[in-house]
């Protein structure tokens, strides 16, 4: 018999955790003949492709791993392989169908259980009552037999022979997460030193066939559970924190290291919730270092200690990046989801944070008491900040958290099947959120790609960041522009044909800056029609030789560019020193 655990990820890159966690759990804990296997797929594969997968994999009991992403899909799939595999044992778990395990278990009559929580102990027991070694198929002929065997299993949505749907009873969280192998046993088997490496992961999972892929995320947890109460998380529900032994951690981490991993994404729900602790895990990182790991941690500024902001003054460029929920500035917004922030600390802390770490913060938008001039001033707090990424959210009311009932009582409307995004709130029309929707196209184009970094340092301390996105997101709409996908020289053409629609601002220093962005992005074959090109080659070459950079001059004139300038554009404050201002912009040689 074969256990076949499915991941379906949002993207190529990513890797599903959960199946491969459960898969070295099961592997580790239950002693059968039982061949125990994960497979991923991707939400943008056809279905006919993840079947056969499925299919040739022959298996006797498939379990799904669910999330908002991927549970339409999952709901296509799961009658269909009935069809394909009629004796298949299904189950599934994972926030999806186990917050809605009843209307699950309703819509899909071939869907036989779905997991509660955590999964692996449900599913090592689940192995160890219905397995048959011997047997290559689930034999489903005594239903009344494999019922009883599974009604005895906590943490179990079952559906009983009259069709009404039953949880055999709450499943007790693993407080020890030593118990959990290292999740990418493949890793440890190409570590060139292992003996250091987590003893309950030395043997790799018959499942892991795969060779180390570089392009895709590694996702890590050193601890489960999350002691706030966030009201659209569905973290919340699961205030029981539980750490999993520093030194299994530092191993761990050293696995990544040792294989050159190229990003890794720590999922712990708060990351900086105790300081010795995850001052500890940056120090072994910092030190331990390889010069191409970057480690991701979703963290709450707010609670950063002295100590810790400290600390990251001495972390080089390239070793972490930070996600920090801002979500909003609104006080009585971010109350009303039962977020207790101290807005003041949380803007000095961002600002201590060194430039040498990557910074993404986001926003939600659909929070209650939040219309667009209240998010426009969220929006300006955190760009205030200047991250290097910004993400605009849009409120998602998800089955089991409180604000699904805060939703329902007062005014939301939101998406009936997943992703269950926000269509209004009583302070948000449709209209509102598809304007921010927009807004956040052109977010994406003008800041998080960071090809426009000079035109938008001007803008910012002139025109401010949320009247300049906010005038275009006009213009865009009026010009059709949002209607297809464009490619990044058109947003350089859409600002300087819509110069005249900013105030305050110089419109000659910003076309300036917007041409000087446009050079900067690499040697130009043949000039747009909206960039006026102010060439000299005599002085191109003058600049050359002072620049003692004329050796080869076909190579030389071919790596780099000669401007002239209507201002200093590498200036802080550009618009204070105007004129004619030469530039020689030098390209790399690949």
């Amino acid at each position: 018999m074969k256990i076949l655990l499915v991941g379906i990820n949002a993207s190529y890159s990513h890797t599903c955790l959960a199946v491969r966690s459960i898969c070295e759990y099961v592997k580790k804990h239950v002693a059968s003949k039982l061949e125990v296997a994960f497979t991923e797929f991707t939400i943008n594969q056809p279905v006919g492709e993840i079947l056969r997968g499925i299919y040739e994999q022959e298996p006797s009991i498939i379990l799904f791993s669910t999330y908002i992403w991927n549970a339409e899909l999952t709901t296509k799939i799961i009658p269909d392989i009935k069809k394909l595999l009629p004796s298949v044992l299904i189950g599934a778990g994972g926030p999806e169908f186990g917050f809605a395990a009843e209307l699950y278990l309703k819509k899909l009559p071939e869907l036989d259980f779905i997991i509660k929580g955590e999964g692996e102990q449900t599913t090592a027991e689940i192995v160890e009552a219905i397995a048959q070694p011997d047997s290559k198929s689930f034999n489903r002929t005594d239903t009344g037999r494999v019922l009883r065997k599974l009604s005895a299993i906590k943490g179990l949505y079952l559906r009983d022979d009259d069709g009404s749907v039953t949880f055999t009873s709450e499943r007790e969280l693993i407080c020890d997460l030593s118990e959990l192998p290292f999740p990418y046993p493949e890793l440890i088997t190409a570590t060139p030193s292992s003996s250091d490496t987590p003893s309950s992961s030395a043997t790799p999972s018959s499942s892991s066939l795969e060779t180390i892929n570089k392009n895709k995320i590694y996702y890590y947890e050193s601890s489960r559970g999350c002691p706030y109460s966030c009201a659209y998380c569905m973290s919340s529900l699961d205030k029981r924190v539980r750490f999993k032994p520093l030194e299994l951690v530092f191993q761990e981490l050293q696995i990544f290291l040792d294989n050159n991993i190229p990003l890794v994404k720590f999922v712990d729900r708060t990351y900086n919730l105790q300081p010795d602790r995850y001052i500890a895990i940056w120090r072994y990182i910092l030190e331990h270092h390889n010069k191409l790991t970057m480690f991701h941690f979703e963290i709450e500024a707010e609670f950063l200690t002295d100590e810790a902001l400290e600390f990251l003054q001495t972390v080089p460029s390239g070793v972490m990046q930070f996600e920090i929920g801002v979500q909003s500035a609104n006080k009585k917004s971010l109350s009303a989801v039962s977020r207790s922030t101290n807005i003041e600390k949380l803007a000095d802390n961002i600002r201590r944070i060194p430039r040498t770490i990557h910074q993404h913060l986001d926003l939600i938008a659909g929070l209650p008491y939040e219309n667009l001039e209240s998010f426009g001033k969220s929006f300006d707090f955190v760009m205030s900040f200047a991250p290097d990424a910004i993400q605009l959210g849009f409120l998602k009311v998800l089955h089991g958290t409180q604000m699904e009932q805060y939703a329902k009582q007062n005014g939301w409307q939101w998406m009936e099947n997943p992703v269950y995004e926000t269509f209004s709130t009583p302070y948000m029309s449709y209209k509102d959120m598809l304007f921010l929707k927009d807004l956040e196209v052109l977010t994406d184009a003008f800041w998080n790609k960071e090809l426009f970094s000079h035109t938008m340092k001007y803008i910012g301390h002139t025109l401010g960041f949320w009247n300049f996105f906010k005038l275009m997101t006009e213009s865009g709409e009026q010009q059709g522009v949002f209607e297809a996908a464009r490619r990044e020289t058109f947003w350089f053409e859409f600002l300087s044909t819509n110069i005249a629609q900013l105030p305050k601002l110089n419109p000659e220093i910003l076309y300036d800056l917007l041409r000087y962005d446009f050079v900067l992005r690499g040697k130009q074959g043949n000039w747009p029609s909206w960039y006026k090109h102010n060439y000299d080659k005599e002085r191109h070459r003058t600049l050359l030789e002072e620049a003692g950079a004329l050796t080869n001059a076909r190579l030389d004139f071919g790596h780099s560019e000669y401007e002239v300038f209507s201002c200093n554009v590498d200036d802080e404050y550009p618009e204070k020193n105007t004129g004619n201002y030469e530039k020689l912009v030098r390209y790399n040689l690949k």
